[in-house]
């Protein structure tokens, strides 16, 4: 195992573990050491589960759940870890880190345990009082260089609010599609080039006259620069309009690069109040129109790119998949 931890680079270590002779040894071998890890105390034993997540992601994690060892960022600033499975579900230790002048430590209080499929002890869900103590380390906190196969598209909002007759729409989108996408769609056979595409979905709202913003969609496909936005946006309205309404230009679609570090692309896609006051029906129709133009769009992007991956077979099942989700319980 000490090989393994002091392999920096993502390709030295696969050859190192695609050249033993037994990988079922050598995966059970990792798997014992990373649930001594799981349960993580400080930044060392954060990093070495990190570096045990990306040896599975190499080799395989056979019958047991594949996680993902993350770091992300607290509203504050602050580093979170976590591991989660292919639905997004927080498996084992996840920790909101303080900084300390000489580096960072967990914190009692900011610390959760959630039950795994792959402990092997009866220890269940402990969220944020799971012990812990100050352990001050002053070290990179990591995080998962490679990914294991997942459904590749995640829908999130750009903003929070929308118009209330959204809401039943939206709702369906987080509880119903995002679910049945997690669930059927068939990452193993896509390849693994992609991790996920996200969907930043953003929609009109408002709330009262201070908390607003309606967006106006420009009939430009041409990427708008926040001052150029500005700038036509008053040669369409008055000032005073704009401000009483809270109208914001923007693209239909915007669509972010492919990052091949991260395996991730976002696509963000505006609603106007229009799309609010359409059924309830509508909404998801005219939902899974854009939906699908934007991934149709980003897919003829990806594929110049000649990437080793079945765009054709993801795009299939994704297609089937949220019709399947638009025509539920149609009325």
């Amino acid at each position: 195992m000490n090989e393994i931890y002091e392999i920096d680079n993502l390709q030295e270590l696969r050859s190192f573990l695609e050249g033993k002779s037994n990988p079922d040894k050598l995966r059970e071998n990792l798997f014992s050491e990373f649930l001594q890890y799981a349960d993580y105390k400080n930044v060392s034993d954060w990093n070495k589960a990190v570096k045990i997540c990306e040896s599975l992601a190499i080799i395989g994690w056979g019958n047991y759940e594949p996680l993902e060892a993350l770091r992300g960022m607290y509203f504050n600033g602050n580093p979170m870890t976590f591991f989660l499975n292919k639905f997004g579900e927080c498996r084992f230790v996840d920790a909101i880190w303080s900084k300390r002048a000489t580096g960072y430590t967990m914190e009692q209080g900011r610390t959760s345990y959630h039950f795994s499929p792959n402990q092997i002890d009866n220890k269940q869900t402990i969220l944020s009082e799971y012990e812990t103590k100050e352990i001050i380390q002053d070290l990179k906190i990591e995080s998962q260089r490679n990914w294991t196969p997942k459904n590749p598209i995640w829908f999130e909002r750009g903003i929070s609010n929308c118009y209330e007759n959204s809401k039943e729409f939206i709702d369906s989108v987080d509880n119903e599609l995002e679910p049945l996408l997690k669930e059927k769609m068939r990452p193993e056979k896509y390849g693994n080039i992609i991790n996920r595409i996200i969907i930043n979905h953003s929609h009109s709202f408002y709330d009262n006259a201070h908390c607003k913003t309606n967006y106006i969609i420009s009939e430009s496909d041409k990427k708008l620069t926040n001052q150029k936005a500005w700038e036509e946006l008053h040669k369409m309205y008055p000032k005073k309009e704009i401000e009483e309404n809270g109208y914001y230009l923007r693209n239909r679609f915007v669509y972010g690069p492919f990052r091949k570090d991260t395996g991730k692309v976002n696509i963000d896609i505006h609603f106007e109040k229009r799309f609010s006051e359409l059924s309830y029906q509508e909404q998801k129709e005219q939902f899974t129109e854009y939906v699908v133009t934007a991934i149709n769009t980003l897919i003829d992007k990806l594929k110049k790119k000649k990437f080793d991956y079945n765009f054709d077979l993801m795009f299939e099942d994704f297609n089937k998949l949220i019709n399947e989700w638009k025509n539920k319980n149609y009325r």
